[in-house]
């Protein structure tokens, strides 16, 4: 009888081992952010972001872990993507957006206005604007869509605060980011 039941103990172990290995590859799966191995800061004096494209061509597209919580806008400036991020911390969409001829300092924004259509600084017809930050002391900067799909590079002689992403991109945009919603630039 003792052999019989040290072979049931067995069974049971190794099928607890198998249940806990499991829940723990769930766990480690589903982690939130705030729990994920922090990435290096960067230097709080480091130069100003250019727009040259990032040096590593597969650079991960994960949420930046000092983003904040809750829901929010990320806006990573050296990588050159945003994060629209819901209340519960989860990604919703990722995408690349081409910065303006001026950036915003890394920080906590509100959305403080919105443009359903209008002309661009630089002239180009624009849609779904969200305005979010002012840069240079009297530039507004926003997120945009370009009517006619580019994302051209800013003209570097133009004081422009527009970042133009795909039109899809804007609508989502558009949809989420609704005025007093936070946006967090990242540098």
């Amino acid at each position: 009888m003792a052999r019989g039941s040290s072979g049931i103990v067995a069974g049971l172990t190794a099928a607890a081992l198998v249940a806990v290995g499991f829940l723990a590859y769930q766990a480690s799966a589903n982690a939130p952010d705030s729990v994920a191995v922090p990435k290096p800061e960067a230097s709080s004096s480091a130069p100003a972001v250019g727009h040259d494209k990032p040096k590593d061509k597969e650079r991960p597209t994960a949420l930046p872990a000092e983003s904040g919580t809750g829901a929010r806008v990320v806006y990573a400036l050296g990588d050159r993507r945003v994060w629209l991020v819901d209340a519960r911390g989860k990604v919703t969409r990722t995408f690349a957006v081409m910065p303006s001829a001026l950036s915003p300092r890394p920080g906590v924004y509100q959305v403080g206005s919105r443009s359903g259509s209008i002309k661009g600084s630089d002239g180009v017809l624009i849609e779904h604007v969200v305005r979010f930050a002012m840069a240079d002391g009297d530039v507004p900067v926003g997120f945009s869509a370009a009517q006619d799909g580019s994302m051209e590079s800013p003209d570097p002689t133009l004081k422009t605060g527009g970042v133009r992403m795909k039109r899809a991109d804007g609508d989502a945009m558009w949809r989420f980011a609704t005025v007093g919603a936070k946006v967090v630039v990242v540098p």
